[in-house]
């Protein structure tokens, strides 16, 4: 039983498969072509063939016609022909002006010579009568002619007919036609079966090496090095694992990332809880540790947040509302929103040329950008004289924002990087060095340039870093001015 299950398993497979649909609406097509060509070969050739043989009895018939006039003696109903000139399935049958037989020679019997003339040819001195085809006893078909023979001013009917193609040829031919379109679609099902599944062999290894792939193991490629489809398939098919890839990484390392982030802000809050609570404190030292637990918990939120936000439009859940917006309206927002934020870091911002530069975009959001590159720069201006400038301007039909610090700078190495999640340049842009009690120190959950490079593109920019060491860093974005 369970043989013939699994077997009918298979069957059910190979017949529900694609190459095997592919190769039974070729054979049909195939099929159907045979056919049609087959018929119009028999049906010319039959044709062909049986305007010979009506051509050769007319003929044979009109020579006969000579040969017996002179045999024939009108005393008696004696007749003598030449057996020779017959063939041996010829007929030839000799009627009298009275409409009897006179003489029949060949196969037949006087009795079938007689069904022959009433079968339709009668005796008309004047009219030579048409074609009578005549079916024998024993199935054979014949085809006769009849012809007026004179002599001796007495008119008498010759009856000549033949056997209607006598060396079967139109049996072989059909059967010629019937084996060899067999054997085509035989041939035709067969090997097509077997370059379809030659052909669909790529599909398998794609079907293989999707089942045998897991979130944990992105890395196989198919690699098939095909120039047709199926290589095309393939080849999309390893960029789409290629993505995958790169997209569980960065999921992976995203996940880390978050953990030990927020990993920090709360270890920081249980130690100083802890300490807290485990003696009594003076009133400036619960002062101090609300001030280090407030710090921490106004990190933590930041850094949810920014993981929402980056959430939301990784997931297509951000939804930019285009307007007619002045770019240089939205850098003027940013910096009164940041004033406070600066004096408290003793950054000086400052405003170079801010024209009126018109640009599509959504005002929310190109404030969320410019008010991330100008704190970015607020916090790691290091510098005596610390200073972040902002300035607008047109060219090229593009519009373009610039926001300068003169902060340490970064090394070269670092800029392809800067716009990775959680991406630091060295330990004085991390959380790590800093003293815990100083709550003004510079904080950064590493999301801000993400998320300023993902409002970039949402609205059609380019975002450009230029930066030396010791005398600062400077972000140019462009946006298609109206």
């Amino acid at each position: 039983m369970k043989k013939t299950a699994g077997l009918r398993s298979r069957i059910g497979v190979i017949i529900h498969s694609i190459r095997f649909r592919l190769v039974a609406w070729f054979t049909a097509i195939l099929a159907v072509i045979l056919f049609v060509f087959s018929s119009f070969i028999y049906y010319n050739q039959s044709r062909d063939l049986h305007a010979d043989e009506l051509r050769d009895v007319e003929a044979k018939a009109n020579g006969l016609t000579q040969l017996v006039s002179g045999a024939l003696r009108t005393e008696n109903d004696n007749i003598t022909i030449p057996k020779e000139l017959l063939r041996e399935s010829d007929v030839l049958v000799l009627v009298n002006p009275a409409g009897q037989v006179l003489a029949n020679l060949g196969p037949i019997t006087p009795q079938q010579a007689v069904q022959i003339v009433t079968a339709g040819l009668r005796f008309n001195p004047q009219v030579t009568n048409p074609l009578v085809y005549w079916e024998s006893p024993n199935h054979q078909h014949y085809v006769f002619t009849a012809l007026p023979v004179e002599e001796r001013g007495v008119s008498f009917l010759l009856i000549f007919g033949s056997l209607l193609d006598p060396n079967k040829a139109n049996a072989r031919l059909l059967f010629t036609l019937a084996i060899g379109s067999l054997l085509t679609l035989t041939i035709a099902l067969i090997g097509g079966y077997w370059l379809a599944d030659r052909a669909m062999r790529p599909v398998k290894t794609i079907t293989h090496a999707a089942r045998t792939m897991s979130e944990t193991d992105l890395s196989h490629r198919l690699n098939l090095n095909r120039k047709d489809e199926l290589g095309e398939l393939a080849d999309t098919f390893d960029e789409m694992l290629a993505r995958l890839q790169a997209a569980f990484e960065r999921q992976r390392q995203f996940v880390a990332d978050a953990s030990h982030e927020l990993r920090t802000p709360l270890t920081i809050v249980n130690l100083e809880t802890s300490h807290a609570l485990a003696a009594k404190r003076s009133a400036e030292e619960y002062q101090h540790t609300l001030n280090i637990i407030h710090s921490e918990n106004d990190f933590m939120t930041r850094l949810v947040n920014d993981l929402l936000t980056l959430a939301r439009m990784d997931g297509g859940q951000v939804m930019i509302n285009k307007n007619q917006v002045d770019l240089s309206d939205v850098a003027i927002d940013a910096v009164e929103r940041l004033e406070s934020l600066a004096a408290r870091n003793g950054v000086t911002l400052e405003t170079g040329d801010l024209p009126e530069v018109t640009i599509m975009g959504d005002r929310q959001y190109l404030l969320q950008m410019i008010s991330n590159l100008v704190e970015n720069g607020i916090k790691y201006t290091t510098s005596s004289d610390k200073r972040v400038r902002i300035e607008t301007g047109l060219a090229e039909g593009e519009a373009w924002i610039r926001v300068s610090d003169n902060g340490p700078g970064i090394p070269p190495e670092h800029i392809p990087y800067l716009f990775d999640r959680f991406y630091r340049v060295d330990a004085a842009r991390t959380r790590k060095g800093q003293d815990k009690a100083d709550s003004q120190a510079p904080t950064g959950s590493g999301l801000g340039l993400s998320i300023v490079l993902w409002i970039t593109q949402a609205h059609e920019g380019e975002i450009k870093v230029s930066s030396i060491p010791g005398a600062g860093t400077t972000f140019e974005i462009r946006f298609p001015a109206l």
